[in-house]
């Protein structure tokens, strides 16, 4: 199995975050190091840092904490200040990684815009490689999540990754997160054990199962294809369960985070039934 657990809030301050999944029993956990929803930052203090790494240094059950790269950011994108400005962004925020001690960074491409999928393939390898050169020697990695496609969205086939990857002067230092949700969106084909097979044989043919570092688990709300991101909770999508019970018990991905994003509910009483769900799919 993986280490099964979800994305938590970090309200009250960054170790609270920890503190509620380990609450929940989580293996691991995904945060944003601030809110996602601003380009607004202010340095971590010494206080926070500590007081994070404290925290995980006390968990009983967490073990792995991996981040999430804010919403805002778009490496595709041919518009110079736009794309300066995010690439300036994700720097800070590998800063704030790094200086947290969180292994990884999982972050979305970004939009052509109009632009073509060439031209943003190439802007995102172009911002990748911007990143890379200015965080030399950090400790965190770069995890590129595999998208739905949604409007011009760029990164929704391995074949879009492998380019993007490629395109890098350090294709070795760029790493992958797998959203289910995702790439059902874009057409792969998870409801059967049989699909599951073919799409990580697709994934290891063109990008290396060495590289998949991650998972999101969420259920689609919409059908196959529709190159819509719109996560649904486990069992009440298109998806169905099997893909889960499939991640949940390959083990190639037994020491990987494998992390809910879906509504939480009240008092997260959705990711407590949840996990409790992934849990019983576990073969013994």
């Amino acid at each position: 199995m993986g280490l099964l657990g979800a994305h938590m809030s970090i309200a009250g301050g960054l170790e609270k975050a920890i503190e509620r999944g380990d609450e929940m029993g989580c293996e691991s956990i995904q945060i944003f190091t601030q809110s996602s929803r601003t380009w607004k930052t202010n340095p971590l203090t010494e206080t926070e840092i500590n007081a994070f790494k404290s925290a995980f240094k006390k968990a009983k059950t967490v073990k792995r904490v991996v981040a999430h790269n804010s919403y805002l950011l778009n490496l595709s994108t041919e518009t110079h200040e736009v794309r300066k400005k995010s690439v300036d962004f994700f720097i800070t925020m590998m800063e704030r990684c790094e200086a947290l001690g969180i292994e990884s960074l999982i972050t979305h491409p970004g939009s052509h815009l109009g632009a073509g999928e060439a031209t943003g393939l190439k802007k995102t390898s172009q911002s990748l490689n911007e990143v890379l050169k200015a965080c030399s020697g950090f400790k965190t990695q770069i995890l590129i999540e595999n998208t739905a496609g949604q409007g011009d969205c760029v990164g929704h086939s391995f074949e879009h990754l492998k380019e993007i990857v490629e395109g890098t002067r350090h294709p070795e230092k760029i790493f992958f997160c797998f959203d289910t949700q995702h790439a059902f969106a874009a057409g792969y084909d998870l409801r059967q054990e049989s699909g599951y097979k073919k799409t990580f044989q697709e994934f290891d043919r063109l990008l290396s199962l060495k590289k998949l570092k991650a998972f999101h688990l969420n259920d689609a709300l919409k059908e196959i294809g529709c190159r819509v991101d719109r996560h649904a909770n486990l069992g009440t999508g298109h998806l169905g369960m099997t893909v889960f019970k499939c991640l949940v018990n390959d083990s190639r991905f037994k020491s990987h985070p494998m992390c809910l994003e879906t509504d939480p509910g009240e008092e997260m009483e959705n990711y407590r039934t949840e996990l409790a769900q992934l849990r019983l799919l576990i073969s013994d």
